[in-house]
């Protein structure tokens, strides 16, 4: 297997949530793992939690997240952009089109100074997403 480069993304009790938004938009296949699958306590508050999730489209995005555990730290989206880039256009403007409905527009998705359709949002879960898409050919 190659050596990739993917997000993780923590979420403060909605990962499941964000993660069902994300294969919605993605596809692929979604595989969920809970705190209590792993063995939490139910008394811990947290058994239903998601401890792993990973989502693999079969355009090759690749997103993992997880909600923390309680008593650490979350400060969402502060730290972390996702970015989409590549040459599909059709394919780019459908995510941008459902990342930002509900979300936060920077940079709405348009023509640059170096030639590319580019756009900056905050989705609705509070994550920050760049969408590039260059010229074909």
């Amino acid at each position: 297997m190659a050596s990739k480069l993917n997000p993780y993304i923590s979420f403060a009790g909605n990962a499941r949530e964000a993660m069902e938004y994300y294969h919605d938009l993605f596809g692929g296949d979604l595989a969920l793992n809970t705190y209590g699958e792993a063995g939490a306590p139910a008394e811990a508050g947290n058994a239903d939690n998601i401890m792993h999730a990973m989502l693999e489209g079969e355009n090759g995005f690749t997103l993992m997240a997880s909600d923390v555990p309680p008593g650490m730290e979350h400060n969402p989206g502060t730290n972390i952009s996702i970015s989409l880039s590549g040459d599909d256009g059709d394919l780019l403007r459908r995510c941008w089109e459902k990342l930002s409905d509900g979300g936060t527009v920077a940079v709405p998705l348009e023509k640059q100074m170096w030639g590319d359709e580019f756009g900056a949002c905050t989705d609705r879960f509070g994550i920050s997403w760049m969408v590039n898409i260059g010229q074909a050919g």
